[in-house]
């Protein structure tokens, strides 16, 4: 068996958690650089040796540096990245988190687009797209980094390329109607099929592993995406149906994300898609596991791998994660269509930070973990799985340096801007550069120009709209939808240029292929506007690639609300895409600006791109993730219940109490209370520990008599109080006794009336009203519309019941309680204490359990009783960042009952897993 087959054995769970692939795609703005034909001529392999890689960024080097020692592209490096907070040592500067130094990035893609000839050396070719990404990972892999960098990507889809001889004798058809056909009496001619699978031995596999180290942008380890089991015989792997890995991710969480939903598809397929995702995720981590060491930082990047920081966190519980999602994140009323919805958030609550594009991103990620998943959130962060996952929001930027250097340092750059301002002499110039994709606004981009030529005609033949448009990063799945968003460019370009056109001059350009570098940066340089229009997208390149390059000529950008990068370029005019008199406003405003407003809001917009760059981006995730670290560590941090100190108290003790919260200690929160009834592993541990003599087990709960007296009432040895300590049913007893006997219920109405109001505007919350306490419920409501109404309601009453009569308004999970101020389950525990001191029985051992505000009261007694500390075992169930007097803290309810079960001397009630409920 392989080391990596291990692994994936090793964290097989049987809920798959999440899978998902991106294509990283082509850039508009590049060329698609055609496969060599042969490997070896473009790149030499030389084992021994160390030759260039080609240049997937920045940081890369020339031969001629190579040849005068230049070393990870260092020279070049210290050019675009000048020293600053990341060149500074990591490990001292956060000593409490025992650093290594080395940084392991986690991407759906490798930089490098790789062709495979059996035995030969591969070939390399650089990929196109997700520049920023790239460029972040070169500047962690230079000279101004003191970190040690690992990439670790897929491979992409593996291009089959034939070798020299094979050239000669077949060739790849270009369309079906290209396709070789058999002549009479003749075989059908050979060609060669892109979709064949491959057979990749470890020979090969080690090839690419030692090319990819030449690179020198820092090391880089393939991930290898196979079938399960289907690594034949002396590790040779077998790879096919390539784009197989893409589908789940780019097909659902993509569509989605941008706020579209697909139509239903066959059931099987869906299935057959989620388990590639999810069998992706693990080989990803399993790759990064073997790699790994303690003390490194993992970053795991975009929608093709939510599932990875789960799958890291459950083979490694103290592993440092990071997570970046580069594209939108939609509300909770979009995600909870998705059908794996609850996976994918569990998937990414893994990692210790997650780090978004926007504040709505942000935002909507949050209230789906309290909405979805039922776990706190707040402006910090969710608190999940007994820890605190920091949200944070870090747009990202572009590497501005380079492209300021591409675009004013290049002769052929002013060539091209020559033969530009030739060609459109006199006229304005709008530039637009989009991904061939709805989400990209082009159709209400040129609707609005449409709209901009008919109010202003004073503009006709003044000025031109040059857009760009280039093929999606998809397969052939989604190129019917390509090819109908093509035609509607068309339909509406030719529409606009019939009206407003003439034989000598096209209002609008549509370039529906991509550019060279040169043209590129000639046409916005050139530019007298930039009009982005998208109508969602995570981070717009384009926006800050124009206001880099009108550095000089001031053009004004146009800028979607819905673009990601929005809510950072301020100066920019920010417009409503479906708004296209707005938009078409915003045209002319642009073009009719003075020069005084329009250098003054360049050189703003210029400035901002120019200081947040993809550099100062890479270290604030960096920075905003080790200060999550090192502040959780030194914070109010409740340690994990010590089993062994506790089993030990335990044993030497001769008087025991247990004191016990009911829902969310014993049982977990549901929605509708009725239905939270004790499991029968609660009433056998609960009973076990009840009938030992030197035990005093008691729950002290919010519930009323009934609730109690109905599902622990027959356990005859159990000690009982209900509503916070109201009434008391003692051990042995039948009767309860009613502490607030003497205290009026006058109030009662009144709360009555406030809570009435507030249920009848708030769907989905109820009253249940108790012997003495009245609680308001909202769990059922909108959780944040619920806690705003929660709000409202106990300012209300502490304005005016509070203010007449002797009470107090208790905030719990999800719920508001009015109950006298001298009714609190502290009470209840002083009184206990003091009834087995008085009787010469004082405990030297005592347990308490709790979860919410109202436990505390119990903490704060027993803190205070005078006790022996180390006797005391105070416990809170929930994260162990959570603000509590508890001294210890355990996950949830089922920690609880497996610690019962240890003290019951049951092995498997000890050893238990999650918690299930009845």
């Amino acid at each position: 068996m392989t080391k990596q087959e291990e692994s994936s054995q090793s964290i097989r769970v049987e809920v798959p958690v999440t899978p998902g692939v991106v294509s990283s795609g082509k850039s508009t703005y590049f060329e698609q650089e055609r496969p060599a034909t042969s490997s070896s001529e473009k790149l030499p392999f030389d084992p021994a040796g160390s030759t260039p890689g080609p240049r997937w960024n920045a940081n890369a080097y020339e031969p001629s540096q190579e040849s005068a020692g230049v070393n990870a592209g260092s020279a070049r490096a210290r050019g675009a990245f000048p020293n600053d907070e990341l060149a500074q040592d990591p490990v001292k500067m956060y000593p409490s988190l025992n650093l290594s130094g080395h940084i392991i990035s986690v991407t759906f893609n490798v930089p490098y687009s790789i062709g495979f000839v059996p035995g030969k050396d591969w070939d390399l070719q650089p990929r196109r797209g997700t520049s920023s990404l790239f460029d972040s990972l070169s500047y962690l892999a230079s000279s101004s980094s003191s970190w040690n960098h690992t990439l670790v990507g897929w491979t992409g889809e593996i291009r089959k390329m034939p070798d020299a001889d094979t050239l000669k004798n077949v060739s790849a058809p270009r369309s079906k109607l290209s396709e070789p056909i058999s002549l009479p009496g003749m075989p059908k001619p050979k060609f060669i099929d892109p979709n064949e699978s491959m057979l990749i031995t470890k020979a090969d596999r080690q090839r690419l592993e030692k090319q990819l180290e030449r690179d020198h942008g820092g090391k880089i380890v393939p991930v290898w995406l196979t079938d399960e089991g289907k690594e034949g015989k002396d590790d040779v792997f077998t790879i096919k149906d390539q784009s197989r890995w893409r589908r789940f991710a780019r097909k659902e969480l993509y569509t989605l994300f941008h706020y579209k939903q697909n139509e239903p598809t066959d059931a099987k397929a869906a299935r057959v898609a989620w388990a590639d995702y999810y069998r992706m995720n693990v080989l990803f981590a399993n790759r990064v596991m073997d790699v790994y060491k303690p003390g490194d930082v993992v970053i795991v990047h975009d929608y093709n791998l939510m599932l990875v920081p789960s799958l890291l966190r459950q083979r490694l519980h103290t592993i440092y994660v990071g997570f970046f999602l580069h594209i939108p994140f939609p509300s909770s009323e979009y995600y909870r269509c998705l059908g794996r919805r609850k996976e994918i958030l569990e998937g990414v609550l893994g990692a210790n930070m997650i780090g978004f594009q926007a504040l709505s991103y942000a935002r909507h990620f949050s209230s789906c973990c309290t909405r979805i998943l039922g776990f706190d959130s707040s402006a910090s962060g969710v608190d999940a799985f007994g820890s605190h996952v920091a949200v944070d929001v870090l747009p990202i930027g572009i590497n501005a340096h380079a492209t300021e250097k591409a675009a004013f340092e290049d002769p052929k750059v002013e060539e091209n801007i020559k033969r530009i301002k030739e060609m459109y002499a006199g006229k304005k110039i709008i530039i637009g550069r989009d991904r061939l994709d709805a989400a990209r606004g082009i159709t209400q981009k040129l609707q609005a120009f449409e709209l901009f030529l008919e109010r202003h005609p004073e503009w006709e033949d003044q000025v031109v709209l040059i857009q760009i448009t280039s093929p999606t990063d998809m397969n052939t799945e989604g190129r019917d939808g390509e090819s109908k968003a093509l035609e509607k460019i068309s339909e509406l370009s030719a529409r606009i240029n019939g009206r407003y056109g003439s034989i000598g001059f096209s209002p609008v350009r549509h370039l529906p292929h991509y550019l060279s570098r040169e043209e590129y940066f000639a046409l916005l340089r050139s530019a007298d506007v930039g009009l982005i229009t998208s109508v969602r997208d995570g981070m717009n390149t384009v926006s800050m690639e124009y206001a880099i390059c009108q550095k000089e000529n001031h053009g004004q950008l146009i800028l979607s609300e819905f673009s990601g990068t929005a809510h950072n370029l301020e100066d920019a005019l920010h417009v409503n895409p479906w708004d296209l008199g707005k938009v078409s406003d915003a045209i002319n405003e642009a073009l009719s600006m003075s020069d005084a407003e329009r250098a003054i809001r360049s050189n703003k917009l210029y400035e901002h791109v120019r200081t947040h760059n993809i550099q100062n981006w890479t270290k604030s995730f960096i920075k905003h993730l080790l200060s999550s670290l090192e502040s959780f560590d030194h914070s109010f941090v409740t340690p994990v219940l010590n089993r062994v100190l506790l089993l030990k108290q335990y044993r030497n003790a001769d008087k025991r109490i247990f004191m016990f919260d009911y829902d969310g200690t014993l049982t977990p929160i549901v929605q509708d209370p009725k239905s939270a009834i004790p499991s029968d592993r609660v009433l056998r541990n609960i009973k076990a520990l009840a009938a030992d003599p030197k035990n005093a087990v008691w729950i002290i709960s919010g519930r009323d008599q009934a609730f109690l007296e109905e599902c622990f009432g027959h356990v005859t040895e159990l000690g009982l109080s209900a509503e916070h300590g109201s009434f008391v049913r003692y051990p042995g007893r039948e009767d309860w006794i009613d502490i607030t006997e003497e205290f009026g219920k006058q109030w009662q109405d009144d709360v009555l009336a406030t809570f009435q109001y507030f249920t009848e505007k708030t769907p989905g919350s109820f009253i249940e009203r108790k012997k003495v306490a009245v609680t308001w419920h909202y769990r059922r409501a909108d959780p944040e519309f619920g806690a705003f109404q929660a709000s409202a309601c106990r300012k209300q009453l502490e304005r005016t019941v509070a203010t007449k009569f002797d009470v107090e308004v208790m905030a719990g999970k999800a719920n508001l309680e009015v109950r006298p101020k001298f009714v609190n389950k502290g009470e209840i525990v002083k009184a206990l204490i003091k009834e087995h001191t008085d009787r010469g029985q004082t405990p030297g051992f005592v347990f308490c359990a709790g979860d919410d505000f109202t436990d505390e009261d119990m903490f704060r007694a027993l803190n205070q009783s005078g006790l022996s500390t180390e006797s005391v075992f105070t416990v809170t169930v929930g994260p162990s960042s959570k603000q509590t007097l508890a001294s210890w803290h355990v996950v949830d309810p089922g920690d609880i009952l497996s610690t019962i079960g240890l003290l019951n001397g049951n092995a498997d009630e000890a050893s238990a897993g999650d918690f299930v409920s009845c």
